[in-house]
């Protein structure tokens, strides 16, 4: 009798242990943020924070992006099940007032490793001219967040590069069994970095003109860092259309500046830019602010992408 009444209780007790054990396992991967291959998880915000994840991370990472290809990333809106997998993340990579939809989600999440890229490099205010604001002064009517910074850091390599730096310290915080080769793979993305500074550096150091005007005023750290002005159309909402008063201003730059082309991105429509270079008698060509890449993208990488925009600007400003 005895025996009988141990085979039950001993098999309940079996099965018991086992749950218990399954439970600890997927509750330890959950905690530990890693994927079914046991690979850090890595959830980003939007490209140029993919970007350095994967290549940071390289094959202990799975790097997945909140925006999808082709989505203007100022105007995220985030699902439920997106703000879930934010807390399930090994470590969460986003940019601070550049996507408020993603500063809520990140405001709920309880992940453990959450990394704002706004903490690692200084933000600066810039106008659509890309010099800094006057007390007061409007910031052409994109939200920076109640600051007004400009959060378009990672068009300026230099910073990017400092980003890079806090962003694969959080990894060897978050992964410590591979934290050697998230050392060693940050330290050459940023020697490639100071690289590309070095060709933009040199590539525009002797041009005929030093203004550019463009649909999208994201490149005031750019500019900032190579000596050149920012001409926004119409501030850094590329869709919005500019005013009569801003046209006339902008044709009178392009005259006094020797302006040759009116930038504008791949993502957003080209009808503004056109209608000035039409009036002013200019040229167009794409300057990609780099938020997003797709197949008109040109270029297949962050590094391509930008020598590309080095090109164009080349080209338009008159490369000596």
């Amino acid at each position: 009798m005895n025996v009988r009444r141990l085979i039950p209780t001993t098999a309940l007790a079996t099965a018991a242990a086992l749950g218990a054990a399954a439970l600890t396992g997927c509750s330890g991967t959950a905690a530990a943020g890693t994927d079914k291959d046991g690979r850090l998880s890595v959830m980003a915000s939007f490209y140029p924070m993919q970007f350095l994840a994967e290549q940071i991370g390289k094959d202990h990472v799975k790097v997945d992006s909140l925006t999808k290809p082709g989505v203007e990333p100022h105007d995220l809106e985030i699902t439920p099940q997106q703000t879930a997998r934010l807390g399930e993340a090994g470590l969460v990579v986003y940019l601070k007032s550049l996507q408020p939809a993603v500063d809520k989600a990140v405001a709920q999440t309880p992940a453990k490793n959450v990394v704002d890229a706004a903490t690692l490099t200084k933000l600066e205010v810039h106008d659509a001219s890309g010099h800094d604001h006057a007390e007061g002064e409007a910031d052409h009517g994109h939200s920076h967040g109640e600051s007004g910074q400009d959060p378009h850091v990672w068009l300026d390599p230099v910073k990017y590069a400092e980003i890079a730096k806090g962003i694969g310290a959080a990894m060897e915080k978050a992964d410590p069994d591979h934290a050697a080769d998230y050392k060693k793979n940050t330290d050459d993305l940023v020697a490639k970095l100071g690289a590309l500074d070095t060709e933009f550096k040199d590539g525009l150091k002797n041009t005929a003109s030093k203004t550019f005007i463009t649909t999208h005023s994201a490149f005031g750290y750019l500019a900032a860092r190579y000596g050149l002005d920012q001409e926004g159309i119409s501030g850094v909402d590329p869709e919005s259309e500019p005013t009569p008063a801003r046209m006339k201003q902008l044709q009178d730059v392009a005259k006094k500046d020797n302006v040759t082309t009116v930038f504008f991105e791949a993502l957003a429509s080209d009808k503004t830019a056109k209608t000035l270079a039409r009036d002013t008698g200019l040229k167009t060509d794409v300057l990609d602010p780099l938020e997003g890449i797709t197949d008109t993208s040109q270029g297949a990488d962050y590094f391509a992408i930008m020598r590309s925009n080095l090109k164009n600007l080349q080209k338009a400003l008159g490369n000596k």
